[in-house]
């Protein structure tokens, strides 16, 4: 089985150092310093310039030493993107070009001559044409996007690569959003349960692949590290990067994607709005977001030397808009950050008006005081636990992995070691993190207990 995996690793730019430091160990140091010791592992990676940057700045350029020595000794391939993780498809031209121009430069500088222009990862593998005519005038190869780009109507073969119409020579590649869910969610597992929902694939003449953020392995996720290294070094897989796939499956065939992203669903496709967690017309806070957003992008336009400049490079970026959906994630704090720092670009800039300083006054608040509002009145509880439950509507039971009792609780007696070592360390929100971990494991070892005695009782009935 051919697999090319794609990690994709990010903070925003108003992280934190508190954060950037507890990520970078319980994350990215551990998922890179195992790759290392992983001589058959063959993946593409994108990393920000932006996250160079913060781990430069927070004591963790080791991290960047070790992804380093992955590239050159050809483990890992790096993927163009955005500096600041703006939303591309919403943005002018202009801004598109900037920011890849400003993440090649943060590859330059840490990455050297090991890092080559290849393929391009637009952030949250959000997708339109605009976007990637960008790209392929800037001299990238291919893009990832998510599954539910593939043209409706038209069956995906693994065997094929896929050439956007109307860009010649210009690839795209699919991420498989099941498979990327199950490894995903899969915790400490182990391998086996995964190959099992994999045996269809074994010995087909095709290629898969996953894409996934790394910060899950380790960080959101104590332990999971060590399943994708497990997954690496699997003989039954043969794993790739994406551009291996350019080279060992030489069918073609032209496609035009969908507008979408890696968090669209059906539904979006229906009410046309691809962009549903970034941009929702109905999303009173949203709307306010990015009419800011382009009233910041217009008035630093007028004057591309002012000094507000490189503020607006850093003020677009995307998690502003994400944590303002409600679908199911929410934080004032990341919405207010955006919205000052959209204000503060155009209170300073030289080419604004009163009036644009007084409207972005008026954004800010409205911003702002929707947010409290919804907040304080339970809106927002209401909306994520209505995503939750459509959520879980979309999970057909064949989708998920069996797992059986002997492996929760291998599961469950690996992260209690995990916890008492965090505890003895004086780790204690990585603990509790564990803990957490431990409890969702015994739950979900509980509703699985529960269904089979249920399946226990049908098979009964119907004898």
């Amino acid at each position: 089985m051919k697999w090319a995996n794609f990690l994709h690793i990010y903070q925003p730019p108003t992280q934190k150092p508190i954060w950037v430091k507890r990520i970078a160990d319980e994350s990215y140091r551990k998922l890179f310093k195992g790759i290392l010791e992983i001589p058959r592992a063959r993946l593409s990676l994108n990393i920000n310039s932006i996250l160079c940057e913060l781990l430069d700045q927070n004591g963790a350029m080791d991290v960047i030493q070790n992804i380093k020595k992955l590239v050159e000794r050809g483990n890992i391939e790096l993927t163009g993107s955005a500096k600041y993780h703006a939303f591309l498809p919403l943005l002018p031209e202009s801004e598109i070009e900037r920011q890849i121009l400003l993440n090649e430069e943060g590859l330059n500088k840490y990455f050297g001559k090991n890092w080559k222009k290849g393929g391009f990862f637009s952030p949250e593998m959000a997708y339109s044409k605009k976007v990637v005519e960008v790209v392929k005038r800037l001299g990238y190869r291919w893009i990832i996007l998510d599954e539910m780009a593939f043209p409706a109507g038209k069956e995906m073969r693994k065997d094929t690569v896929y050439e956007i119409e109307g860009l010649k020579d210009f690839f795209v590649f699919f991420r498989e959003r099941n498979l990327s869910f199950k490894i995903l969610s899969a915790s400490q597992i182990g391998v086996k349960s995964i190959l099992k929902s994999l045996e269809p694939n074994f010995g087909q003449k095709d290629y898969t692949i996953t894409g996934m953020d790394g910060e899950t392995f380790g960080h959101h996720r104590p332990g999971l590290e060590h399943l994708f290294f497990d997954l690496l070094k699997e003989n039954k897989i043969e794993p790739l990067m994406i551009s291996d796939i350019l080279e060992q499956f030489p069918k073609r065939e032209i496609i035009e994607p969908r507008e979408s992203t890696w968090a669209t669903m059906p539904n979006h496709f229906k009410t046309n709005q691809p962009f549903f967690r970034w941009k929702n017309k109905d999303n009173a806070i949203q709307v306010c977001q990015w009419e800011l957003a382009n009233l910041a992008i217009d008035v630093v336009g007028r004057n591309e030397k002012q000094k507000t400049r490189e503020l607006l490079d850093g003020a677009v970026h995307s998690d502003q808009f994400w944590w303002s959906s409600a679908r199911p994630w929410w934080s004032l704090e990341m919405i207010e950050r955006g919205a000052n720092d959209l204000k503060t670009v155009i209170y300073n800039s030289e080419t604004s008006t009163e009036q644009e300083k007084n409207r972005a006054d008026e954004l800010y608040k409205m911003i702002i005081y929707t947010g409290f509002e919804w907040q304080r009145s339970g809106l927002v509880d209401e909306i994520s636990r209505s995503e939750d439950e459509e959520i879980r509507e979309r999970l057909e039971e064949k989708e998920k992995l069996f797992v059986t009792k002997d492996e929760y609780e291998n599961m469950i007696s690996n992260l209690k070691e995990q916890m008492k070592t965090a505890a003895d360390s004086e780790e204690f929100h990585r603990a509790a993190m564990i803990k957490d971990r431990i409890r969702e494991l015994k739950e979900e070892m509980k509703k699985g207990e529960k269904s089979e005695e249920g399946s226990v009782e049908r098979r009964d009935l119907m004898s």
